[in-house]
């Protein structure tokens, strides 16, 4: 089965590091998961998850040894910026860029738990707005917060979105689940390694957009 989330995250090692190459590899597949959403009012969303995979990608360019892993992106700008950093470079890239990503995890987990509306429950409205406000909402001030309200009665039916997550193909729901399920293993651990990183290293900004 052809699926939009077959491009799988690499296992982490057992110390968490996330190599810089394979990440922005396999993250770079992602973008689309938007347009499975089918609003456009989702696309800034999207459009923001690219604009922060181009900036890493051209800090890891620029030196592809030197910043080997995303830790070692983090560590060694807090040097060079000093009291500007964390609010810089890289580090702000990847700091919007895996809230992004916890949004399509909390969102897929929820589909896959089998979480769902029970008024309404060929309907995505439920796993859309518990990953909205898990993951972005708190840094969201309410302008930007009504646009997404206003998109969730633009949201795809459960079963559109799942085909449009298995490339129009005509899959059993539970097959692509089972899809889902295998994706989020290796995605999940780093996006939760990533989250330890900026916390860990307290890097973590809570300013509105």
């Amino acid at each position: 089965m052809a699926l939009l989330l077959d491009q799988q995250f690499a296992p982490l090692s057992d110390t968490k590091e996330i190599a810089t190459k394979t990440f922005l590899e396999s993250v770079s597949h992602l973008p689309p998961f938007f347009d499975c959403l089918g609003s456009k009012v989702f696309a800034p969303i999207k459009s923001d998850i690219n604009g922060n995979i181009t900036k890493i990608k051209a800090v890891y360019d620029s030196d592809p040894v030197k910043y080997e892993t995303l830790q070692q992106i983090l560590i060694i700008e807090k040097s060079s910026y000093g009291s500007e950093w964390p609010k810089v470079g890289a580090t702000l890239a990847l700091m919007w860029l895996k809230r992004g990503l916890r949004f399509i995890q909390i969102l897929l987990q929820s589909l896959a738990d089998g979480e769902r509306d029970e008024d309404n429950p060929n309907l995505i409205r439920v796993n859309i707005t518990k990953a909205y406000d898990q993951a972005l909402k708190r840094y969201h001030g309410w302008i930007v917060q009504k646009v997404f309200k206003a998109a969730l009665f633009a949201a795809p039916c459960r079963s559109d979105f799942l085909k449009a997550l298995s490339k129009d193909q005509e899959v059993a729901e539970e097959d692509c689940l089972a899809k889902v399920r295998q994706f989020l293993i290796n995605f999940t651990a780093t996006v939760d390694a990533i989250y330890e990183m900026y916390s860990t290293m307290n890097a973590e900004l809570d300013y509105l957009v």
